[in-house]
């Protein structure tokens, strides 16, 4: 089953169970995949739908914060009840352990001497962790890892 046919699941069990809430999450995220293939003409594989799905995150892991600054208690919590079920689709998250090796591997197999070769190394990197792990946490470790 598709990654795109589980969503579709599992907005029907939602409407099913009227679970409110996770419903529209989930017609949030089946509107954003359709916007995406109607806009590109493509049909948007499962690599695809995740990082769509890493872009909803990212946009209410701002929109939390933004909330908390104004003392928004009541939309920061609808907010982190969508980032959880956004995140429930989600691979499993490497540790940083598994993160260093396989930066510490790419580093090596590429011959990257200094910081200059960061975005050799990230390029090669995006592909193999693209939502396993966090972009922005990945480029720091790389960033460290080549000043060495």
């Amino acid at each position: 089953m598709t990654l795109k046919e589980q969503i579709t699941e599992d907005m029907k069990s939602a409407m099913r169970a009227k679970e409110a809430e996770r419903l529209g999450t989930i017609r949030l995220l089946l509107a954003a995949i359709k916007q995406r293939e109607v806009d590109e003409r493509i049909t948007v594989d499962d690599a695809g739908i995740i990082a769509i799905i890493e872009k909803l995150i990212k946009q209410r892991k701002d929109s939390i914060e933004q909330f908390q600054k104004a003392g928004r208690t009541d939309l920061v919590d609808q907010e982190s009840k969508e980032l959880g079920i956004l995140q429930a689709y989600m691979p499993a998250q490497l540790s940083e352990a598994e993160v260093q090796a396989a930066i510490q591997k790419t580093i090596s197999s590429l011959g990257a001497a200094g910081p200059q070769d960061m975005g050799k190394v990230i390029g090669a990197l995006k592909s193999q962790l693209a939502g396993k792990a966090d972009m922005g946490m990945v480029s720091g470790l790389v960033k460290a890892a080549l000043a060495k």
